[in-house]
């Protein structure tokens, strides 16, 4: 008995210290998670410079670790500061009036009455919608703009984020393999589904990263390169965009340069509309279908309802952290559910089997 007490007492102590733990690092969390994201897709480099140069982790982890720097980080470092200097400048444009979203959307009115006509159908009030569009895009220049000042008060906790980031990927790389089966060791799972869970993590991390994420910067640079090819304003800013609208299925870069290719025949440009529709419909629409497969699999990937609803789910809860908790939180759903149907399922099915048979058996007995 006092066995008993002692066991669920040091459980329960358990849990109390490793909630505080969690709780301890919940201000990490960004850096955290992205330090766990980028060890895993470039483990595979880690594990082919220990074949190359033998085992020497601090070296290799290093080796690792720098080619992610060039790679990644200070590439996305040098676009973020771009996009934000152009949301400043197109938020100033507006601020002036020489920009002037509202005029944008009556034009295409006034040019094409059967697109209010055919919202009408549908009760839908155009003038709500041109105000909501315009407060959409004014909210979204004014957004950057304080992100820009923002970065620029908080500059230092900006770049320790960054370099805990940077700290915290390096141990990973290098002792990544030891904390998991460490957690394999500790979790009271089963190690066959726990392997299988972290299998299912590490897969649809890698595949949302650096398969979802490239493929979002690919249509991302696409758009930008033929608006700014059309000499439209912002051009760096609507590439953003479009990468960021590419990580939702069914939605995609084709809510920015659907509008842009419509106001654009609206004003009488008519030759440069139908090369933004064809360049859109051809090129970015296609390299989704084109390169998803090559860069994701078709294996690794959930159903793209699922994928968009928690994609939304994610970005509403974590923040921009969310385009990758929300499908990872799905396919874990879907693995868990997987392994209980797959282990207690059958059982279940034989069981109900099993009283049948009994059940018949019993039947003449009854009689």
């Amino acid at each position: 008995m006092y066995a008993k007490l002692e066991t669920r007492t040091f459980l329960a102590m358990l849990v109390g210290v490793s909630l505080a733990f969690a709780l301890l690092m919940k201000p990490f969390f960004g850096p955290i998670f992205w330090a766990v994201a980028v060890a895993l897709i470039f483990h595979p480099v880690e594990r082919m410079l220990e074949r190359r140069l033998g085992n020497r982790p601090n070296i290799n982890a290093l080796i690792t670790l720098l080619v992610c720097m060039v790679i990644v980080v200070i590439p996305v470092l040098g676009l973020g500061a771009a996009l934000i200097a152009e949301g400043m400048m197109v938020y100033q444009k507006i601020q002036s009036g020489e920009i002037r979203p509202g005029e944008y959307i009556d034009q295409i009115n006034q040019s094409f009455p059967a697109i209010e006509a055919f919202l009408g159908q549908f009760n839908v009030n155009v003038d709500e919608l041109r105000d909501r569009a315009v407060n959409a895009f004014v909210g979204g220049s004014q957004f950057l703009a304080k992100q820009a000042i923002g970065i620029g008060q908080n500059t230092f906790q900006f770049f320790l984020a960054l370099a805990l980031m940077i700290y915290l990927t390096f141990f990973l790389i290098r002792d990544g393999q030891k904390l998991v089966e460490l957690l394999i060791k500790a979790l009271p799972l089963g190690d066959e589904r726990e392997r299988l869970l972290f299998a299912k993590f590490a897969e649809v991390t890698r595949a949302t990263v650096k398969g979802n994420l490239l493929i979002a910067i690919i249509q991302g640079a696409l758009g930008g390169i033929i608006f700014w090819i059309l000499g439209i304003t912002g051009a760096l800013l609507w590439g953003v965009v479009m990468a960021v609208v590419s990580l939702l299925p069914a939605v995609g870069a084709a809510i920015v340069w659907v509008p842009a290719a419509v106001y654009l025949a609206a004003v009488g440009d008519v030759v440069p509309a139908v090369v933004l529709t064809v360049y859109g419909v051809v090129v970015i629409g296609l390299a989704d279908n084109l390169l998803r497969p090559v860069l994701v699999g078709r294996d690794t990937k959930i159903p793209d309802w699922l994928v968009l609803l928690s994609t939304l789910g994610g970005i509403a809860m974590f923040g921009i952290n969310g385009f990758v908790m929300g499908p990872l939180v799905a396919a874990l759903f879907m693995a868990f559910w997987g392994i209980f149907i797959r282990e207690f399922g059958h059982d279940t099915h034989a069981s109900g089997q099993a009283d049948k048979v009994v059940d018949q058996d019993d039947a003449p007995a009854r009689k």
